[in-house]
């Protein structure tokens, strides 16, 4: 890692201090208050249930996880990366779910599909999904207003190109995003970009690190970065602190602008270096 990597170890840098929330209607609140030991668990506070996509349209397939409890719940996909299924990815559908969100994740139509391709079969899984919410076992829980994307490797590059060309979107969370392109200043999207320090796949210099300085300070993006993880940290199948990490900032970042819920804006706020995030970098926050 060079200097300007490894100057913010000591310390949080704040791009701004100043509270901005993505435009929303109004404030919603679903569930309890949060706290660390909540959104650092295994599950939160809702029972959860699933059901398969039966005929996936243009994209791969597709498993729908929705709280039980009577409400209506932003909706968010979640995209595998390259060779990936969505097994890879699919931890994220029951532990979204249960903090009072529906999740689709999903499988590409091919696992060689590249970020682009992915980003349309996000969007597509988002419309379909949303569709369904008329009839069947998440019949009326979807808040059709407030969608989201998020992605591991390639599908995190899907996620920032969904975020680019879909503004109406509230957020978006690239995972070790990996992709050609870098400028991704158009996007208005408020995008979190969790990259890996020991990430040889997208290496963060080349990838996470450039997503993030590409944007615009009219939107609002931060980057947040793993001590010591590899590429595949974020979706591996097993419980540990990182991922609990994940879960919280993810979990944080979607109640703060997809439901404009306030009590989530600390857990968003400074912090300091820890044995877990070596960099947490913010813009408009």
């Amino acid at each position: 890692m060079n200097h300007a990597l490894k100057a913010p170890l000591a310390r949080i840098a704040l791009a701004s201090s100043t509270l901005v929330l993505a435009a929303a209607a109004h404030a919603v609140e679903i569930g309890p208050a949060p706290t660390e030991a909540s959104l650092t668990a295994t599950a939160g506070p809702f029972a959860t249930a699933s059901a398969k996509v039966a005929t996936p349209n243009t994209y791969g397939s597709g498993t729908v996880w929705y709280p039980t409890a009577a409400g209506q719940y932003g909706l968010v996909v979640v995209s595998p990366g390259f060779t990936e299924s969505e097994k890879a990815i699919n931890w994220w559908g029951p532990r979204l779910a249960s903090h009072g969100f529906v999740v689709v994740t999903m499988g590409t139509k091919s696992v060689f599909d590249q970020p682009e391709s992915r980003g349309k079969q996000m969007m597509a899984a988002l419309k379909q999904v949303a569709g369904l919410n008329a009839t069947g076992p998440f019949a009326g829980k979807i808040d059709t207003t407030k969608q989201a994307v998020a992605g591991h490797s390639m599908g995190g590059g899907g996620t920032l190109a969904a975020a680019r060309d879909n503004p109406s979107l509230k957020a978006a969370i690239p995972l070790a995003p990996w992709h050609t392109i870098k400028d991704f200043s158009s996007v208005k999207v408020p995008t979190l970009v969790v990259a890996c320090e020991k990430d040889i796949i997208a290496p963060v210099r080349s990838h996470a690190q450039k997503f993030y300085d590409s944007m615009s300070a009219a939107t609002p993006h931060a980057i947040l970065e793993l001590v010591g993880e590899d590429h595949f940290s974020v979706n591996r199948n097993t419980e540990s602190v990182n991922k609990a990490v994940n879960s919280k900032m993810a979990t944080a970042w979607l109640k703060v602008f997809m439901d404009n819920d306030a009590r989530y804006k600390p857990f968003l706020a400074e912090t300091k270096p820890s044995a877990i995030i070596s960099r947490y970098l913010k813009v408009g926050l």
